[in-house]
């Protein structure tokens, strides 16, 4: 009994705020409109999409693409028709139109299409980009965008001049504890920060055709902490240190890095630490922290499950 002054409402009763740990569920009602989630009209219509290229990263995409009811794929473009078929199947695209890139004019002019993404190797993405945008549809295309500066810069000109988003496809900053590591940075929760240190590394191993034509390891892999970065502190670096090397000869011999160590000082003082490798053994490797004059903020990798193991050889985590 000593508690039972404590005791609340049902949540029955008094519906409890969503906690932040529920961000799919609140990014789910915050689409819908209806006293309760799952009813009333979308605020938004249904999503005519097409998508350029099933490679690695294209499935990754089509994974999202199938599980959203607010997409519809309208048009698959892969160059390799041998892969059409399989695709279809596996993906369950019995309503996909699939077309060879030669063939792209169609699905373009398709005023059922509203948007294209783009996952193509990136020599091609400026064409690509180009030609959705001139069709009038909107596009997110995956990074880089272009292979030089001034080509980023004519393809944002190019959605301005045409009134359609152009969207880079930076993730981390949507993932939810990146997110909430900049909110609270932002809010001061540390002080002013000194010192941030970032893990990278990559798996699956990237294939060596991939690799070949994907820009370059800045451009292709660490541009993602380079933003990550840059945006969580507010600002660009004055001073810029690199080194690397390679522990794979099948890189090396393409001319790029696979094992690297970026330094960035900022203007306003702060030291930022990346290391980065194109292939870490026990998995995908990404952290962060971030060190402060008050405090430390810092990101784990998460894991598949999070089941402990208590046992006489000690405590095991997934």
């Amino acid at each position: 009994m000593a508690t039972v002054k404590y005791a609340s409402a049902s949540p029955y009763v008094e519906q409890a705020p969503l906690h932040p740990s529920d961000h799919r569920q609140a990014d789910y009602e915050a689409r819908l409109q209806g006293p309760e989630a799952g009813q009333g009209n979308p605020k938004v219509k249904r999503i005519g999409l097409v998508l350029f290229g099933t490679g690695r990263q294209g499935f990754v995409h089509l994974g999202n693409i199938v599980g959203n009811p607010r997409v519809s794929l309208k048009y698959v473009i892969e160059a390799d028709r041998t892969k059409w078929q399989a695709t279809k199947e596996n993906w369950n695209l019995e309503n996909t139109t699939f077309l060879h890139p030669d063939d792209a004019d169609k699905a373009l002019s398709d005023q059922s299409v509203h948007a294209i993404l783009v996952v193509t190797p990136t020599p091609t993405h400026c064409a690509i980009i180009d030609a959705g945008l001139s069709a009038g549809k909107h596009v997110f295309c995956e990074k880089p965008m272009a292979e030089t500066e001034e080509g980023i810069r004519t393809c944002y000109a190019k959605a301005d001049e045409v009134g359609r988003y152009l969207f880079c496809a930076f993730q981390r900053r949507f993932d939810p504890t990146f997110r909430d590591i900049f909110n609270r940075v932002r809010a001061g929760e540390i002080g002013k920060v000194q010192v941030i240190k970032a893990s990278s590394r990559d798996s699956p191993l990237g294939p060596i055709s991939y690799l070949k034509v994907s820009g370059g390891v800045f451009k292709d892999a660490l541009v993602h902490d380079f933003d990550l970065l840059t945006w969580i502190v507010g600002e660009l670096p004055t001073e810029v240190f690199v080194n690397g090397s390679n522990s794979f000869a099948e890189v090396a011999a393409i001319g790029d890095l696979d094992t690297t160590a970026v330094n960035f000082k900022f203007p306003s003082g702060a030291i930022a630490v990346i290391d980065h490798c194109r292939f870490a053994a026990y998995g995908y490797d990404q952290r962060i922290e971030i060190f402060g004059r008050t405090g430390m903020l810092s990101a784990d990798n998460e894991q598949p499950n999070r089941a402990v193991l208590t046992s006489y050889t000690g405590r095991h985590t997934a």
